[in-house]
């Protein structure tokens, strides 16, 4: 007979919680660019421009909304601002994503 173990329905309601506010934040595409150019170093607005092709008005809402969400966070130096993802538990669902839907580089 398999032994079943109280489970703690506020902890699980808690943690639900928590991931849908993930989910939410990584089901829009530029977002999810973004998330997984920032999991791999920090960077500048600028560089995030052109390494993904995000026009200005569309990468400072979604850098906005990954703000307010506590996502991501900034860090200035001089005029430039950087950012990198501030979730270490983000980190992990991205490298999840990654190794599952981004193509496999080829030698």
């Amino acid at each position: 007979m398999q032994e079943t173990h109280a489970i703690n329905v506020d902890a699980l309601r808690s943690g639900a919680s928590r991931a849908v506010g993930a989910i939410k934040l990584l089901a829009n595409e530029e977002r999810l660019l973004l998330l997984c150019q920032l999991s791999q170093g920090e960077m500048c607005v600028s560089e995030l421009e052109t390494a993904l092709g995000i026009r200005q008005p569309t990468l400072s809402q979604q850098l906005g909304v990954l703000r307010n969400e506590e996502a991501i966070v900034p860090r200035r130096d001089g005029k430039k601002i950087y950012y990198r993802v501030a979730s270490p538990e983000l980190l992990e669902i991205l490298a999840v994503l990654y190794r599952l839907y981004c193509p496999k580089e080829q030698p």
